[in-house]
């Protein structure tokens, strides 16, 4: 018995060394840890996890979001690392009121995308494809419907309207200094009414009783009569408010209580880009990740996350996007006009209306 046991423990030492033999002298390496993909944004920027999951899992990485701010603060903080020292990989959020800064600060390096052949032209301003386009949005007026039809008043349609005595003491807007949407309105009035003539007509807006608030959550939440917090039943925001007053209601509403003022040259065409920082350690991935962002897969996700559209035509939008509205004539300036001028304007503005 004793034997039987030597004998076959011998065998199964010959099998493991026969095994071991056979086996590859040179077995596949295990997967090598993520990389770490760093993606320098502004607060509003989302996406759900499953398409940042997707992205993560099909190129063995992470993606780390790192919010810096309003847009505009965002920008200066990466100006300020420079080009040498960038704060992360990809920068996503610098819109056309930024964008002729942003370029001539030197931070990108020009990278086309995989679909950037299939973005519609108006939305690539650079023809350099350091910055590419992401998405888009309109900042507009909303109304509150149920205000004016109770008053029987029938709501402004340009933005000429706002200054006759029958809208006195019903506008609040955002401060252009400390507002993204406050900036782009007081563009759309400079658009509309010339760089010469648009402090007049906010001169005429002050008298008018127009509030000024330091931001939109403030003015949205706070000064509208919508929300119940305010007594102001016109307030700067974007077109696709209506549509995400609908969404958030979780099915209790199946029409929007606002609507959008959208006579030609009432709201102000945003749009948003992307770029790749020069010297990004990851390079390669930022260039997959560029890519990513212009797939469908991506696009899709824009509307629901960030309430702005999709640039790739091919993207669908959700349901409820059928009350955000788009106006036929959108306000627009030169990137570079408004790059030479923002900061005149707006000290100009700041002497004008608020002292």
């Amino acid at each position: 018995m004793k034997k039987f046991f030597i004998f076959t423990g011998l065998l199964g030492i010959f099998a493991l060394a026969a095994c071991q033999s056979a086996a590859p002298s040179n077995p596949p390496a295990p997967q090598s840890s993520p990389a770490t993909l760093v993606v320098v944004t502004h607060d509003s920027f989302a996406v759900s996890d499953q398409v940042l999951h997707e992205f993560e899992t099909a190129h063995n990485a992470k993606v780390q979001i790192l919010k810096a701010g309003d847009a505009g603060a965002a920008l200066n903080q990466a100006i300020l690392a420079g080009a040498a020292n960038p704060p992360g990989d990809v920068f996503f959020g610098v819109d056309n009121t930024f964008l002729s800064r942003a370029l001539q600060a030197n931070l990108f390096e020009a990278y086309a995308p995989q679909g950037l052949a299939d973005i519609p032209a108006v939305y690539k301003h650079d023809a350099s494809a350091r910055l590419n386009p992401m998405d888009f949005g309109y900042v507009c007026l909303n109304y509150d419907k149920q205000w004016f039809k109770e008053k029987q008043l029938a709501p402004p349609q340009t933005l000429a309207d706002l200054v006759k005595p029958e809208y006195k003491g019903l506008l609040v807007v955002q401060n252009p200094a400390t507002s993204s949407p406050g900036l782009a309105f007081l563009l759309a009035t400079i658009a509309d009414f010339g760089a010469d003539k648009y402090l007049d007509y906010w001169k005429q807006l002050r008298a008018n009783d127009v509030v000024i608030s330091e931001g939109w959550s403030d003015a949205y939440y706070n000064k509208s009569t919508w929300s119940g917090n305010g007594d102001r039943p016109l307030v700067v925001s974007y077109a696709t408010s209506p549509a995400a007053e609908v969404f958030f209601s979780e099915g209790k509403l199946t029409a929007p209580p606002t609507g959008n003022v959208l006579g030609d040259g009432a709201c102000f065409l945003q749009v948003e880009f992307a770029g790749i920082f020069q010297n990004a350690k990851q390079p390669e991935l930022a260039r997959k990740f560029m890519d990513f962002m212009l797939t469908a897969r991506f696009q899709e996700d824009i509307p629901t996350q960030m309430f702005v559209y999709p640039v790739n035509p091919a993207a669908k939008l959700p349901a409820f996007y059928q009350f955000a509205e788009k106006p036929n004539q959108p306000a627009q300036l030169p990137d570079d006009v408004i790059d030479a001028n923002r900061d005149a304007w707006i000290k100009a503005w700041t002497q004008a209306v608020l002292r």
